[in-house]
């Protein structure tokens, strides 16, 4: 219910998303213990204790929350309990932002594009040509495709919804301090490096499933496999290489290059091989493959409920 409740509506604007309250506690913890913090090793501290407060307060939250209205009505602890779920999952809001990407260039609107690629990733986007959009929506769509859509459907699995909203409070923590910046060097370590740990396993079942995916919507299934093993190891994330090494090689195009953070320069490892250029299409057709693998990853569940 929750994965049909996103296809149709998303996460609606007039609702506040769950996700921003987590995002206060990180705020307000974080100017507290700043304020305690000074050394280097006292803000690897702080930023240890801030991580387990945030999960501990967001698991034992919500757990008390669905058994409050569970009191007050079964039916009232399952609607809230979809609701809670469905806000971990965000398929229709990651496909719509590569229509609109795609849909941007098809009207020949590339500044506009740039706007809309831009709220999606992290690096600097104002001066990139058709082909950085690309790169950057298809980078973004494949990685997301587990932060976003699998990786929580995982954890809901492993442990019900406070662990799914538990995921989806580590994700926000590392968003919010997992840089790696003077600010964040020790007070984000904690958060950088938990977030790692919680996507091991994720990512690399959504790069199978997006490999699967690749057969199954007319791309190089093979390709997609061999380029996955082959460049995932050489992603600065121990877990985004699966799922765009995945997509790389299902679309025989090269990711990663040159990305500028705020001006800087930085180098990311190459993923895959320059078989041909990036075309627009190809954000469609990700788009496709994030539907299939979502399928894929449904059945293999299944299948592990009923013979497992």
């Amino acid at each position: 219910m929750a994965i049909i409740i996103d296809l149709i509506i998303g996460d609606p604007l007039w609702i506040t998303h769950p996700v921003v309250y987590i995002g206060r506690l990180i705020s307000l913890l974080e100017r507290i213990f700043r304020i305690l913090a000074k050394s280097p090793g006292a803000q690897r501290i702080a930023g240890i204790l801030e991580v387990l407060i945030v999960i501990v307060f967001t698991y034992l939250g919500t757990y008390f929350i669905i058994e409050f209205f569970y009191g007050l009505h079964y039916i009232a602890s399952i609607i809230l309990s979809i609701y809670l779920l469905q806000s971990t999952i965000a398929i229709k809001g990651l496909v719509q932002a590569g229509n609109q990407i795609y849909g941007l260039l098809e009207q020949d609107k590339l500044s506009l594009a740039r706007e809309a690629v831009n709220k999606i990733v992290g690096r600097d986007c104002d001066s990139l040509k058709e082909e950085g959009v690309v790169r950057a929506a298809i980078e973004t769509l494949a990685e997301n495709t587990s932060d976003g859509i699998l990786a929580p459907i995982f954890f809901y699995l492993l442990g019900g919804v406070p662990l799914a909203m538990t995921y989806k409070a580590v994700n926000t923590l590392d968003s919010m301090l997992g840089y790696k910046n003077d600010r964040y060097r020790y007070y984000g370590w904690a958060a950088a490096r938990l977030d790692d740990l919680v996507n091991l396993i994720p990512a690399r079942i959504t790069g199978i499933c997006l490999c699967l995916a690749a057969g199954l919507t007319g791309q190089n299934l093979m390709r997609s496999c061999q380029i996955m093993f082959r460049d995932a190891a050489k992603h600065p994330s121990p877990n985004a290489g699966y799922p765009e090494g995945a997509v790389a090689g299902a679309l025989g195009i090269r990711l990663g290059g040159i990305n500028y953070y705020h001006g800087q320069a930085s180098f990311r490892a190459y993923l895959g091989d320059k078989l041909r250029e990036f075309k627009r299409q190809d954000i469609k057709t990700v788009n496709r493959m994030i539907y299939v693998s979502i399928i894929i990853f449904l059945l293999i569940v299944m299948v592990v409920i009923v013979f497992v």
